[in-house]
Formats: C-alpha cells, sequence, structure tokens
C-alpha cells in the first residue's frame, strides 16, 4: 500500500500545519460571531482537527470529499483557500458561494470538495453518486463522506452504505462520534457502543480508530482508500472524538459533565501530535513555534480579506439560482 509521504519531514510539517489551521481558523470565527460579524450561526470544529487532516493526508487532489454543518476543518484539510473560506463565513462576496452559502454550504469543486450541507445526513447520498460517477468514468478516484453519530440513524445512511456496497463503490465512509448528536448523548438513541458495528449489515469492512490521533486516522484512512481504488468496495470508518466547544455557537453544551469534557480536554489532537513530534526528535521546539507563528499571520491576512471585502449587491439575490 503506497501512501501520500507524510512519513517525511515536510509532510509531517504539513499535517501539522492543517491541523492548526483548523484549529486558529476556528478560534478566530468563534471571536468574529461575538462581534456580530458572521450571519447566521456556527458549528465549529475544534477538538476534531485529527480526523479531518487524517484523511484528507490520505487522498490525492481530485479525490472527493462531503461534508456537514460543521465543516469548516473538512474544507481546509482538503486544500481550500483560507481567505475565500473566511468571506465566505461573513457572508461577502469574495466567498466561495459570494457570500450566499455562509459557514454550511461551502463547496470547491477544483480541490473536490464537493460541498458542506446543513441536512443531517445530507452528504451520504451525494457521496455514493460522486462514488458511482468515479467508478463509471473509470478514474480512480475515491470519496470520503464526513458524517457524524446521528446522521448514523438517518434513512440515508443505511440506504447509502447498502448501494455503495451493492455495486462496490470507492466510497469511504468516516463516521466522527464525537458522543452528541446536538444535546442527545448516543447511549439514549442507540443500543449499540460502535457505529462501526453497523458495517457487517452490509458485508463490508468496519474499523475503528481513536479520532483524537492523526496518524491513526490517516493509516485506517488510507487503507480504505487502497482497498477503494483497488476495486474491493466501501469501508466505514468511526472515529472516537470530542468537539471543544458545544452543538453551535449558541450552545453552552452543558449537559455534558465537566469530568468528561476535561478528560477530552487533555487528549487534545494538536497537543497529541505536537508531543509525538518532539518526544521522536522528529522537530524541534523552535521549528514548531515557526509553523505556528506562520499560521497565525495566515489566519490574520485571511480575517482582513474577509472583513474588508464588500456584501453581495442585493440585485444579485436571483443569480446563481439556476445552473
Amino acid at each position: 500500500m503506497k501512501l501520500p509521504e507524510v512519513s517525511t519531514e515536510a509532510g509531517l510539517a504539513e499535517m501539522y500545519r492543517k491541523m492548526l489551521e483548523v484549529r486558529v481558523f476556528e478560534e478566530k470565527v468563534f471571536d468574529l460571531y461575538a462581534q456580530n460579524l458572521v450571519p447566521g450561526t456556527i458549528h465549529l470544529y475544534a477538538g476534531e482537527e485529527a480526523v479531518a487532516v487524517g484523511a484528507c493526508s490520505a487522498l490525492k487532489k481530485d479525490d472527493y470529499i462531503t461534508s456537514t454543518h460543521r465543516g469548516h476543518g473538512h474544507c481546509i484539510a482538503k486544500g481550500a483557500d483560507l481567505k475565500k473560506t473566511m468571506a465566505e463565513i461573513l457572508g461577502k462576496k469574495t466567498g466561495y458561494c459570494k457570500g450566499k452559502g455562509g459557514s454550511m454550504h461551502i463547496a470547491d469543486f477544483a480541490i473536490g470538495m464537493l460541498g458542506a450541507t446543513a441536512v443531517v445526513g445530507a452528504g451520504l447520498p451525494i457521496a455514493v453518486g460522486a462514488g458511482l460517477s468515479a467508478k463509471l468514468r473509470k478514474t480512480g478516484q475515491v470519496v470520503v463522506c464526513f458524517f457524524g453519530e446521528g446522521a448514523s440513524n438517518q434513512g440515508t445512511f443505511h440506504e447509502s452504505l447498502n448501494m455503495a456496497s451493492t455495486w462496490k463503490l470507492p466510497v469511504i465512509f468516516v463516521c466522527e462520534n464525537n458522543l452528541y448528536a446536538m444535546g442527545t448523548r448516543q447511549s439514549r438513541v442507540m443500543n449499540i457502543e460502535n457505529i462501526a458495528d453497523r458495517a457487517v449489515a452490509y458485508g463490508i469492512q468496519g474499523m475503528i480508530v481513536d479520532g483524537n490521533d492523526v496518524l491513526a486516522v490517516y493509516e485506517a484512512a488510507g487503507k480504505a482508500v487502497d482497498r477503494a481504488r483497488k476495486d474491493e468496495g466501501p469501508t466505514l470508518i468511526e472515529c472516537k472524538t470530542y468537539r471543544h466547544k458545544g452543538h453551535s455557537r449558541v450552545d453552552p453544551a452543558k449537559y455534558r459533565p465537566k469530568e468528561e469534557v476535561q478528560e477530552w480536554l487533555a487528549k487534545d489532537p494538536i497537543k497529541r501530535f505536537r508531543e509525538h513530534l518532539l518526544r521522536n526528535s522528529l522537530f524541534t521546539e523552535e521549528e514548531l513555534q515557526k509553523i505556528e507563528k506562520e499560521v497565525a499571520a495566515e489566519i490574520e491576512e485571511a480575517v482582513k480579506f474577509a472583513t474588508e471585502s464588500p456584501f453581495p449587491d442585493p440585485k444579485e439575490a436571483l443569480e446563481d439560482v439556476y445552473a
């Protein structure tokens, strides 16, 4: 199995950079929302960076991903432009969707980002369609479909896995299990502990991975991608992770026990990866600090670009409505 070279110094540095980009970006969006600069609401990805970065690091540029309402991290991990992403969240004309889509509807076909969707479970059938397209065109492309554990109770989940299995489509279903579907804990609505156990019902491979370990996610995704490119069908990967904030910006998440929150915060994926890089003498403290300063500057540039960009003209409201 041949994976992209993240084992090189440059590859590991890029992985760390991407995780930082997601985290610092989300922290900045959190602040901008408090300043009343973000129309609508936001669903932050902070805490789950290892999933998006680990999975997307196993992909090629022309491979596809589908995303969710919590999609900023997926976009950035797949290579989205930080300035356009920030501008879209702020509703500006220079954003990916000209400011009309906002936080939950960013797409960039040029990098294989087929779009985020605010509807829970809606990305699953889109991923199956993209997988069927790739198979019929014999391009060797694969699709990674990100979704939460709550979406695994939707009909679209079961229909999509069944169809992908039946047709042996090159789709990797990545469940980001952060334990809570909005404010409802998984154990209250499911009689199973692992979402990956559902793979057996469709005759496909199911995998459970530590979603806060970027290298573990990368390895699991790499195996699934390799199988998909060999026409061996889809894989269901469950990544056990945890969002640092509430479901949305206005959710204080008081339904989560304080002890549980502290336990997961101690397993912060960026902190763990940073310690791994230092412990194994892969990077020095100075080298990592240099990356961190560069990322902070990148995000500030994105904010400047977005805040200084114009809003779309009201006359443009009916443009781009029909293809």
